[in-house]
């Protein structure tokens, strides 16, 4: 009963704090799952004019250590101007759920990734093994690659011996170069500037 009751003492003073009463120098906006409160302050009357927006500040628990203060994202957005209402405590909620649901899809995604076999853990074939392999696969295939070699022995007999050869091809030169020429860049030498003369007026 104790945590209820002050948990509704603390929400009544922050709804007292949030009341804009002209004496207040500063007003209470909001809260974070972290503990830190968030304030805008009332500029200085000489140093800016009525329209100017609000100082906004943050105050972090004084037994958090600065090292570990993390101010989530979208109240570093409402402190630098970025949005102009601050977020409530149902958005934060919603933003650390679904980070906590992007944690658990990644460690999912990490263990089914780490689950599937890797090319790097396969064990080494040995010469011997392969011998064997090839051994077995082999059987079959030396009846197929004789057919093959009688059908081209056969194809080589058919073709006519008596080939003549033709004139030899004339080569001009490397194509590359010919080509190399084309370029409109391979030519082109950088000159010294030359201003063109002010006109008189």
């Amino acid at each position: 009963m104790s945590t209820k009751s002050t948990s509704f003492i603390l929400k009544v003073w922050q709804q007292w704090k949030t009341l804009r009463l002209p004496w207040r120098k500063r007003f209470f906006v909001g809260s974070d799952p972290q503990g830190n409160t968030y304030y805008e302050l009332r500029q200085p009357r000489g140093d800016a004019s009525e329209s100017a927006p609000h100082r906004r500040l943050v105050h972090y628990p004084r037994s958090t250590p600065y090292s570990e203060v993390k101010v989530p994202p979208a109240w570093h957005q409402w402190l630098r101007y970025q949005r102009s209402e601050p977020p409530s405590m149902a958005e934060q909620v919603r933003e650390l759920q679904r980070q906590a649901q992007m944690k658990l899809l990644a460690a999912e995604a990490d263990a089914r990734w780490e689950a599937k076999p890797s090319l790097l853990d396969m064990p080494a074939k040995t010469p011997q093994n392969q011998t064997q392999a090839q051994g077995e696969r082999g059987r079959g295939r030396a009846q197929q690659d004789e057919v093959e070699a009688r059908g081209e022995i056969e194809a080589e007999a058919r073709r006519p011996t008596s080939q003549q050869p033709g004139p030899p091809m004339k080569t001009d030169g490397d194509p590359w170069k010919q080509a190399q020429r084309g370029a409109p860049g391979q030519t082109w030498q950088p000159q010294a500037w030359t201003p063109t003369p002010a006109k008189k007026r």
